[in-house]
């Protein structure tokens, strides 16, 4: 996904023109790139206002994080050259992509699973 992310990306590039408007681009990317950040912790404090069990707590911050901008992409990849809104988005779901990959590993630290004498742990006894 992240390769034909950055195929969209480098066809949208050509039509950024001078410069300015690739400048433009990567200036909101620091915004993108706190998206997830802050919604982790949100999606944390909503799951513990609401007590939910672990596994409930990490889709809510999965869920938060994730904006799916996937589905405006065809609406921005139509729109006409001279506006710039799909390099925008692409780089947004980029960001996300990433971002979502950054979760994998981290949102299980922050949302530890409870440990059980009765849940098995998939280590063989010997």
């Amino acid at each position: 996904m992240c390769a034909t992310l950055l195929a969209v990306v480098a066809s949208q590039v050509p039509e950024l023109g001078d410069g300015g408007s690739l400048s433009d681009v990567a200036a909101v990317v620091p915004f993108y790139a706190a998206f997830p950040v802050v919604m982790a912790f949100a999606g944390l404090a909503v799951a513990r206002l609401f007590r939910l069990e672990a596994r409930d707590s990490r889709a809510i911050v999965f869920t938060g994080a994730t904006r799916n901008s996937l589905v405006v992409l065809p609406l921005a990849l139509a729109l006409p050259d001279n506006l710039a809104v799909a390099a925008v988005v692409v780089t947004q779901t980029l960001v996300e992509v990433i971002g979502m990959v950054i979760y994998v590993r981290a949102v299980p630290r922050l949302v530890p699973l409870p440990t059980s004498p009765t849940r098995p742990t998939g280590r063989l006894l010997t």
